[in-house]
């Protein structure tokens, strides 16, 4: 997918309420699981260990982190919009986060981008975002999340 392409930050507010875009499929791989275990020191069984989780998860296999999946979000929005015109961006914060539904070692997924709102501060642009991500083959998300971004202007 081509991300959308805003040549200034001042433009977002024309965006607001839209669906900004639906990024590619990512595969999250039993190796960046064991990554990001190794990453925030949360070695869970039901993350690392394979033969186990086989045995007694309700998966019948590993799974990824919330948190990693959470992760990616900015992954994600650099798929789904590309920013000029803004000097730097900052990760302002979260308002909600849920994880419906596991992500399976060796599952695809992406995210549906969409832009709630954006509001003029001193010096930028907040915006924010919506992030439904989905796996592929589940009827349900694996995580959805508001996220705050604030855009500096040059």
């Amino acid at each position: 997918m081509a991300a959308r392409v805003v040549d200034a930050i001042d433009e977002l507010k024309k965006l607001a309420g839209a669906e900004i875009g639906v990024t590619d499929w990512l595969l999250i791989t039993q190796e960046r699981i064991r990554q990001f275990a190794e990453a925030t020191d949360d070695r869970q069984w039901i993350h690392v260990d394979e033969e186990r989780a086989q045995r007694e998860s309700p998966y019948s296999t590993t799974i990824a982190h919330g948190f990693l999946t959470l992760s990616l979000l900015s992954h994600f929005l650099k798929q789904a919009i590309e920013i000029r015109g803004a000097r730097m961006g900052v990760n302002y914060g979260l308002n909600r986060v849920r994880f419906p539904a596991p992500v399976r070692a060796g599952t695809r997924i992406r995210a549906r981008v969409r832009l709630e709102s954006a509001k003029d501060f001193p010096g930028g642009m907040e915006a924010v975002f919506s992030f439904t991500i989905e796996c592929e083959g589940s009827e349900k998300p694996c995580c959805v999340a508001e996220w705050i971004v604030r855009y500096y202007a040059p």
